[in-house]
């Protein structure tokens, strides 16, 4: 027998806004933004299109892709170890007790901490280098892939895994095939959101430590008061927060369309 979609179910299908709404959305941000940096008179706030103006020469000149290049390489890195490890130990957070019990007050203790007051400790073991820089990236997403990691796998629905065991699965079978696959929602919300933390630690560490990197240029015309590359550079690095929650969104969709299958 067919299910017939509900009346709630007919409103939500025949009403998606997708596209065109997020289109005339960014529009009125972009028409208001230059409106009253031309109306308004604030030296702070220039109009959008000189701002695009002073990007484009900032582009021209080399320094986006010379900087960018930098960040984008500890990014990388900094991200990338952060969720082979944090992945790691939220599994095993998860499957053993007694290690969450051990370990939880460690992890909440780190997810409170602002990650810039370890800057000196970090500069003490890493002095003038790009391992200070990767080091913060790695510690502003580690604990939240972690965290999110530990809750998904522990949020599965115990009726799956009686389910599993019933049928003779082994502890490998079950943490493969049940629990990884139950655990994809909120592992890829916590790398999305880690992703968030990993680029702000991106231009946090940059501005206090480093003299290369998106943050130390945002650091220097700051300095200068220069406010159209100011909010250049801020776009780009809105750009690449962006781009990358966009690459997560489109792995989560791959990995996890088998949960939302389409009526």
């Amino acid at each position: 027998m067919i299910r017939q979609p509900s009346e709630d179910e007919t409103i939500s299908m025949s009403w998606r806004p997708g596209i065109p709404v997020s289109f005339f959305s960014l529009l009125a941000g972009v028409v208001t933004w230059e409106v009253a940096g031309r109306w308004a008179g604030i030296r702070f706030l220039p109009p959008l299109s000189r701002v695009l103006l002073a990007g484009i020469d900032l582009i021209a000149s080399g320094q986006i892709i010379t900087h960018l290049a930098a960040s984008l390489l500890s990014l990388l890195t900094g991200y990338g170890l952060a969720v082979v490890l944090g992945l790691l130990l939220g599994g095993v957070m998860a499957r053993f007790q007694m290690i969450e019990y051990i370990l939880n007050p460690y992890l909440n203790a780190f997810l409170a901490t602002p990650k810039i007051v370890l800057l000196p400790v970090m500069y003490t073991f890493f002095g003038l280098s790009r391992l200070v820089q990767v080091a913060v990236i790695f510690l502003s997403a580690f604990f939240v892939i972690v965290l999110n990691t530990m809750r998904g796998i522990q949020t599965v629905d115990p009726a799956y895994i009686e389910m599993a065991r019933a049928f003779g699965a082994s502890p490998h079978q079950l943490f493969r095939k049940v629990l990884l696959p139950g655990a994809l929602p909120l592992t890829m919300a916590g790398l999305r959101l880690a992703m968030g933390y990993a680029v702000k630690g991106m231009v946090t560490g940059e501005m206090f430590i480093t003299v290369f990197g998106i943050g130390a240029l945002l650091r220097i015309y700051g300095g200068r008061f220069d406010a159209e590359k100011v909010f250049a550079i801020l776009l780009v690095v809105i750009g690449v927060g962006l781009v990358c929650s966009y690459i997560i969104q489109t792995v989560e969709r791959r990995l996890t369309h088998w949960m939302n299958p389409r009526i």
